[in-house]
């Protein structure tokens, strides 16, 4: 008869409640950045000749990664398994901090890329992805006579 004011199991209930306002007001650092659908975290960077792109995915199967380049947007998706234990087993896991499901991301690119020179590598966890510039945007040197 007698009821208690808090749950039976106080910090679960506290977590939860945490779990929620992180997911409402977006604010959960961690591996994946500190906006939704931040992963792979990507540096994007230029040369005179290329844009470079890495992104950090580590624990992925390379050919679960799919990498499509279509009117200068760069789209790399992809999905990594999770490796918790499965429902059928009595575990009960306490903290999941790794990104386990389907990911997405975007990047636009400049006017200047060359769709048809593009590489992707993906080794130790990083892929990297390498679009070299159109001959005619590429830096030249002019003799002056």
């Amino acid at each position: 008869m007698y009821r208690s004011l808090f749950p039976h199991d106080m910090f679960a209930e506290l977590d939860r409640l945490q779990r929620e306002m992180n997911r409402a007001f977006d604010l959960s650092p961690s591996i994946r950045g500190l906006s939704r659908g931040g992963f792979p975290a990507m540096n994007v960077g230029n040369t005179p000749r290329s844009v470079e792109i890495y992104a950090f995915a580590p624990g992925i199967d390379p050919a679960s990664i799919d990498v499509q380049l279509e009117q200068g947007v760069l789209i790399v998706a992809g999905e990594r398994a999770s490796d918790l234990p499965g429902e059928d087993t009595k575990a009960t896991v306490h903290i999941d901090e790794r990104f386990a499901g389907r990911f997405r991301r975007v990047v636009s690119l400049p006017d200047d890329v060359d769709p048809d020179k593009v590489t992707a590598r993906y080794r130790d966890g990083v892929l990297h992805i390498s679009i070299q510039r159109r001959e005619a945007a590429m830096p030249r040197r002019i003799n002056v006579q």
